[in-house]
């Protein structure tokens, strides 16, 4: 019989934040797959915790990921973490979860802290629905195309950024969404130096311009308020439609919730997308 791959969250910063079952399962597992080992035992150390080590970050080879699954198979128990928060999301721990899926191996999740979530409920922006975007890209190009996708984009929207590329990012924000969209910048997340600063984008460009940025940020930028200036069209309304239903939700309730935010009769997105669709 196969053993268990373990999802195991940690602390974002606060090392308080930790859970009796992640502590259980941190001790329980056979063997721990870490982004960075150093930082994971810093985190075993400070509960006594001793536990082998595997590195498996963004660079490692598939051979690497096809040994710790062999392991799996076998019957071990694996416990993946990443440096801090959930693993598995825009963390290279997706690979092992999908290659488990793959081959039938059982994957279980012992959930914690997450910056995403975090940011979004202090926020103070309106976020029924928000879209995860992780680290822009770096090439100007693919940045830009990125961008102008998400330029109509009406839910929330969930960035990081290190502090040293803020800066460009909150001008390239500014110039494709327009100056007067509302953001919230999450520093530090339950450290000690938390902080969050609501402001608008231009605002943000302005503050940084004279203020050094420091920490790692999570930008929580408010969405396109579509039924505001010029009128929406349907294949703008659709496009926010087709992206709902790519992330899981049912036409129906995408059509739904797109209507209410673009002025469209429900009725009248469902015929247009299903008639897409054919």
């Amino acid at each position: 019989m196969s053993g268990t791959l373990y999802i195991i969250g940690t602390p974002i910063g606060n090392m308080e934040d930790i859970t009796l079952r992640q502590l259980r399962m941190l001790e329980e597992v056979d063997f721990l797959c870490a982004e960075d080992t150093r930082v994971t035992l810093k985190l075993l150390n400070r509960y006594e915790i001793k536990k082998q080590l595997v590195s498996f970050h963004e660079h490692s080879s598939q051979a690497e990921a096809q040994r710790i699954i062999e392991r799996l198979a076998a019957g071990e128990c694996c416990g993946v973490v990443t440096d801090a928060g959930m693993p598995c999301i825009s963390d290279p721990g997706e690979v092992l979860v999908k290659m488990c899926a793959e081959q039938g191996i059982d994957v279980k999740v012992v959930p914690g802290p997450s910056a995403v979530v975090s940011a979004a409920a202090v926020s103070g922006l309106n976020t029924r629905r928000f879209t995860f975007e992780g680290f822009l890209p770096v090439p100007k190009k693919e940045r830009s195309e990125r961008l102008e996708l998400l330029r109509n984009e009406t839910g929330a929207m969930i960035f990081y950024e290190a502090p040293h590329k803020l800066r460009a990012t909150l001008s390239d924000m500014a110039g494709f969404f327009g100056g007067e969209r509302r953001i919230s910048l999450c520093r530090e997340l339950t450290k000690i130096h938390e902080e969050v600063l609501r402001m608008t984008l231009a605002e943000a460009v302005t503050y940084y311009a004279g203020n050094e940025p420091r920490g790692e940020f999570v930008l929580v930028v408010e969405g396109a308020d579509l039924s505001a200036g010029e009128a929406v069209t349907i294949e703008q309304a659709l496009a926010q439609v087709k992206k709902l239903v790519e992330m899981g939700e049912r036409p129906t309730d995408a059509c739904k919730a797109i209507a209410k935010e673009c002025g469209f009769r429900k009725s009248e997105l469902y015929s247009a997308f299903c008639g897409e669709e054919m």
